[in-house]
């Protein structure tokens, strides 16, 4: 029961961020779950698992609020799945010795990436609710998107969200509509890749369990939770914590010192309070700007 309710909170905290940001759910509760001292590919495949129920209901939601264009969905899902199977297979032959250090470089990889995207280059904002880019751009996209996500026990948000936005051509909420839906077969795919290459004994339903209550009693309050925190801030706030949690993966790795590891902790926090500074003053320039517009709009 315990371990239920421990894994429940993982999931939780995750589908808090997954919800405000239409991304990172798999890299926050992968995180938190080698924290916990899981195996790489049995805390992949626990996550991906949990996902398929997770992204069944984020899905059938955001269609029920017309965020979905089905052609992106399947464009970018298909490829994906692909991906997903073979990252999937490629983390089962792994040793756990092997798959340790590999998994957390990744996810401290898209750590400083959703850190650095959130705080210094804010997604950009288009209203078209059909996505216009063709196979040529989205194949490739979800085939490494899924192999990431698989391998590196998340990614699919992190490597697809900011793709499909940084491009300007797509409104932001059929963007994290149409890539949410389309996790869920991703997340099919990597589940059948992980049970083929580990078997179902080597998973714990407790954990798989755990992970999915949470995630789904804490999908409305991550919906009110994005009404109140911006997203910038919150971005940024979440790549902080997956750099801090991968960061002691990685100095255990190379056997660090503890001169070495307090050196880097403290970089680490000082760039990560730092970076919340550069969102929230750009945050507040912004709405600044806003405020001065808004007299001249409503004169005119």
């Amino acid at each position: 029961m315990r371990t239920l309710i421990v894994f429940a909170i993982v999931g939780f905290a995750a589908q808090l961020v997954d919800g405000a940001l239409g991304m990172a759910y798999g890299v926050t509760s992968t995180s938190l779950l080698l924290v916990a001292g899981i195996n790489p590919a049995t805390a992949s495949a626990s996550v991906h698992l949990a996902e398929v129920g997770t992204t069944l209901a984020s899905g059938a939601a955001h269609w029920r609020f017309g965020n979905v264009d089905w052609r992106l969905v399947l464009k970018l899902g298909v490829p994906g799945a692909v991906g997903a199977f073979l990252g999937a297979t490629a983390l089962s032959a792994l040793s756990t010795e092997s798959a340790a250090p590999y998994m957390a470089g990744v996810l401290l990889a898209l750590g400083v990436y959703i850190l650095l995207r959130f705080s210094i280059r804010p997604p950009q904002v288009s209203g078209a609710r059909r996505s216009p880019h063709g196979a040529r751009f989205l194949s490739p996209l979800g085939v490494v998107a899924g192999f990431v996500d698989a391998s590196g026990g998340g990614g699919w948000g992190p490597v697809a969200t900011p793709a499909l936005l940084g491009a300007g051509r797509t409104a932001p909420r059929t963007v994290v509509g149409s890539v949410d839906t389309s996790e869920f077969l991703v997340a099919v795919a990597a589940s059948l890749g992980f049970l083929i290459g580990l078997g179902h004994e080597v998973l714990d339903p407790a954990t798989i369990g755990g992970l999915l209550v949470g995630g789904v009693l804490a999908a409305p309050l991550a919906a009110w939770l994005v009404t109140k925190i911006p997203a910038p801030v919150l971005g940024t706030a979440v790549g902080g914590i997956i750099i801090l949690t991968n960061s002691r993966v990685v100095l255990r790795t190379f056997e660090a010192g503890t001169a070495v590891t307090v050196a880097v902790y403290v970089t680490v926090v000082a760039l990560w309070i730092a970076a919340i500074s550069v969102a929230v003053t750009r945050l507040r320039r912004a709405r600044a700007e806003q405020a001065e517009q808004e007299p001249v709009g409503a004169g005119t």
